[in-house]
Formats: C-alpha cells, structure tokens, sequence
C-alpha cells in the first residue's frame, strides 16, 4: 500500500517516502502537504518533469543525493547554484541547470502507475504545464 498519492496531469501514482535514505527531507517535506504546484518539462536534464521553487528554502541539506534519478524517483534540490526545484524523472536524466550538474536529495519513490510516467513526460514535454499534487494516500 502506498502512503503517498500523485496527482499529475490526467495521472495518478502511487508513491512512498524514503524515510531511512533522507530522514530530514521527508520529515521536512510532510508539513508541507498536501503539496500543490505545476510541473514543466526538464530544459537542460533529459527526460523528466520539474517545479521551480524560485528562493523558497525547505532548510534542508544534502541526503540521499543524486545527479541521475531512475524513472519514478523524485529529487529536491535545496537550492545553491540554482534555485531550489522539485524533480522527477520520467527516463534517461542527468540532473543540471544552465550552472552545470546538480544533485538532488532521492526522498519519494512512485510505486504504482509507473507505466504512466513515459505518457506524462511526452504530455508535458508537448502540451505545457500541468498540475500536480503529492498528497498522503
């Protein structure tokens, strides 16, 4: 059973908290739900889907850190270089901004809907921004 719910676009997925690889970033990002926001389409990272964060600060540091996120894992990345964003990928990536390679904390993993994750990608990519909300399940 799934803890988490997502809602992007016309998709829904299943997810889970990584709760023992980013400890900070899940307990962190729980107060903040259920979470609204819209994705976009990756400009410089491959295949996945973002929400700019501008200087909004989750107080949190690196955990769990990647530059190459697996479809269905989704990464914060708390700000530095770039601003702090929200990511997840749909497949091929390599996390960057126009600063150079980045690496976001791993802290939810979808579960469920993943054979989904190729037809949100491709919807964002051609039909813009679309709504997306983490919720618990």
């Amino acid at each position: 059973m799934s803890e988490l719910r997502v809602t992007a676009g016309d998709f829904t997925f299943g997810a889970r908290f990584e709760d023992e690889l980013a400890p900070q970033t899940c307990a962190m990002f729980r107060k903040h739900l259920p979470f609204h926001s819209q994705i976009i389409h990756v400009r410089w990272s491959g295949e996945g889907v973002w929400m700019p964060l501008g200087d909004l600060q989750f107080g949190v540091g690196y955990e769990n850190a990647t530059s190459y996120p697996a479809p269905g894992q989704i990464i914060l990345y708390p700000g530095g270089v770039s601003e702090t964003e929200i990511l997840l990928g749909y497949g091929a990536l390599q996390f960057a901004s126009k600063a150079g390679q980045l690496a976001g904390n791993h802290f939810i993993t979808l579960t469920s809907g993943l054979e989904n994750l190729t037809a949100l990608g491709k919807s964002v990519l051609w039909k813009g921004a679309q709504k997306i909300v983490i919720e618990l399940a």
